[in-house]
Formats: C-alpha cells, structure tokens, sequence
C-alpha cells in the first residue's frame, strides 16, 4: 500500500527577480530589527540608555567637522580597496590578498621616500612612488593569477599566502628602517622636509576621496562598458563558454588581477603618502578583509559600494566612541557592531530567496472545521 508522502511546512525557492524597492524595504526592516536587538542586549548588558548609545554612536562618526572629514577619507579609502577587488570577484577568481596587494604598494612607497626622498625633486618623487606602488600591488597580484592561469592552484589559498609574505616584508623593512634604533618602529617618514608627501587638496583629507570618486567612477564604465568588463562577467558565468566563444581564459585572469592587485597598490599608496606617512604591518586595519564583505554586499555593484563602505565605517567609528564615552570595553562595541552586520548580512537571504509555505489541502481544511 502507497503512502502519501507529506509535503513539509515550506521550501526555499531561489527568486528569480525582486524590484529594488523591496530588496531596499528588506534592508530597512533588517536594520530597525538590528537595533531593536542591540537595546535589548544594552539594557539588559550594561543598564545604559539605548537612545543614548545610538546618539553616540553618530557623534563619534560625524560629532565634528574633523570627525565628518575622517569618517570621509577612510570611507574613501574602503570604497577603492572594495573596488579593486570587485572584478576578480565578478570573474569568480577569490582574491583574499588585497591585504598583501596594499602592503605591497605601501612598501614600495615607503622605500621611495626614505631612499630617494633627498635625491630628486618631490614632484618627480611623487611620480615615481605612484609608479612603484601600482607596480608592487600588481605584481603581488600577478604572482597567484599565473600559478592558476597555469597549474590551476587554489587563488583563495594563494593570495591568503601572498598576505603572509607581505607582512613579514614590512616588519623586515620596518627594523632596516627604523627610527630610532630599537623602537621597532620607522616613525613619520621625512617629517621635516615634507618629502614624498602627497598634496593636500583642500585640506588633508579631500584627495583619497577625489581619488575614490575617479575609481568609483572609471569602475563603472569598465565593468560595463568595456569588452574587458564584457568578459570577466563571461568568465565569472562560465569558463567553457568563454573558452568555447573564443576568449583567451588565461589571459583575462591574469589581466583583471594586474589590475586588482594596481588598484590595491594604489590605497597603499595614499595610506603611506597621504595618510599615515609611515608605513607598518597594521597599517591597513583589516580593510582589505572587509574589502571582500563590502564588495559581497553590494552584490559587486561600484555605486553601492559607495553606501555600503560609508556604512562599515560609520558603524566602526561609532563603535568606538562608544567604548570612549561609556567607560566600556572594545568588546561590547564589538557585539553591537556584530549584531548590526548580521541583520544585514542576513537579510541578503531574504532578497535572494523566498520562503513558501505548504498550502493547506481541502481535506486539511475539512479537518479544521
């Protein structure tokens, strides 16, 4: 005798298209759900006013004029990272070496300055550090892109390594170099003669955000309106079709990364020449890891990044205000920021797929009545 085989409670269905007006209601909803919880978790944590918290979290990322600025430039400073390695992404090609890639270009700026700062002109100087830093990122990006153009090797492993290697160059450079000996630290580069510096525009945070806008924006048309762009997303949907149309596979993989690991370079570059004006291991503050979930949740899409960047930033600034201005510990500032990236994480689920449920049969309805 055939039993019936009882449907389940529901099923999970890929969603073939959602208007962006929903995918954005989704997000809004995820967000006020994320703050609803992190008030339960401070009442309940710390006896604080929730209200109060939230407040500080926005005085800390925009409480001032320098504040605003700040937020700004490191928002700037993600957002090209985030960018770099978006078209290895889109290509299907898993760059977790945008840490090295930045180091990398952050070194070779670090070295210009220091050997050639009192030997050429700053104008030349400058030229030739731009030069050193897209070149370094682009051969660290080169390097993991030929072994799996080639051999095929795991890229995720590879350029995971390729970060590794990058860390241990600076902290070897970092003793050659240091200032003075036996801090263990190399110090402000040229402090007193400016050399190697790069220019202020405007004031000293304005150029990371016009260099971001350029990228932002040059980002876009070559994803989509260059048949560069036309073929990683070729390559990302799949390689036999590439292949089977004629594209060069091996070739569009080691080009992308030459140009990932360049834009890579490039944020080193600002981050030594223009930021910081000295170069260490920490330099990067984990951004080229959060690179990949920024890039991830704007759905490889430059101008979202633009929003999403701005967002991660906010939330870690304002984070740390409140460990400032609560007498707390990094840790619960951590938690709230934690709770918040979940609500939005997760809520990628619910645009990309839907939930039915099991619809009652006639003899069920019959049953409850």
């Amino acid at each position: 005798m055939n039993e019936k085989v009882k449907e389940p409670l529901f099923h999970i269905s890929k969603r073939d298209n959602i208007p962006p007006v929903k995918a954005w209601g989704i997000r809004v909803i995820a967000i006020i759900l994320a703050l609803i919880v992190c008030a339960i978790v401070t009442t309940v944590l710390t006896g604080d006013n929730p209200l109060s918290v939230y407040a500080t979290i926005i005085k800390g990322a925009f409480g001032s004029q320098r504040k605003a600025w700040v937020t700004f430039q490191n928002t700037a400073i993600l957002l090209i990272i985030s960018l770099a390695l978006t078209p290895a992404f889109k290509m299907k090609f898993w760059n977790i070496g945008g840490e090295g890639q930045i180091l990398a270009g952050g070194l070779a700026t670090a070295a210009c300055m220091i050997c050639l700062g009192d030997k050429v002109p700053n104008g030349l100087l400058i030229v030739i550090m731009i030069a050193s830093s897209l070149l370094a990122g682009a051969v660290w990006g080169l390097i993991p892109a030929v072994f799996k153009a080639k051999w095929n090797t795991n890229e995720t492993l590879a350029t995971l390594m390729m970060n590794y290697i990058a860390i241990r160059l600076v902290a070897y450079y970092t003793v050659i170099w240091e200032v003075p000996k036996g801090s263990g630290k190399i110090g402000v580069i040229n402090q007193s003669t400016n050399a190697g510096w790069l220019p202020n525009i405007g004031n000293k945070y304005l150029l990371p955000i016009i260099v971001a806008a350029i990228v932002t924006i040059g980002m876009v048309i070559y994803l989509n309106y260059s048949r560069h762009g036309y073929e990683i997303a070729v390559v990302g949907e799949s390689e036999r079709t590439a292949k089977y149309v004629g594209m060069k596979v091996n070739k569009v993989i080691i080009r992308t990364m030459l140009l990932s690991g360049a834009l890579c370079g490039l944020a080193g570059l600002l981050l030594v020449g223009g930021v910081n004006h000295t170069v260490t291991t920490t330099i990067t503050n984990n951004q080229g890891f959060t690179a990949v979930m920024v890039s991830w949740l704007a759905k490889f899409n430059p101008v979202t990044m633009i929003f999403t960047s701005l967002l991660i930033i906010f939330l870690d600034r304002g984070a740390g205000e409140i460990s400032t201005a609560f007498g707390l510990n990094h840790s619960f500032s951590d938690i709230i920021t934690g709770i918040i990236l979940f609500f939005i994480i997760g809520c990628e689920f619910f645009i990309s797929y839907k939930i039915n449920f099991r619809k009652k049969s006639a003899k069920e309805e019959v049953s409850n009545d």
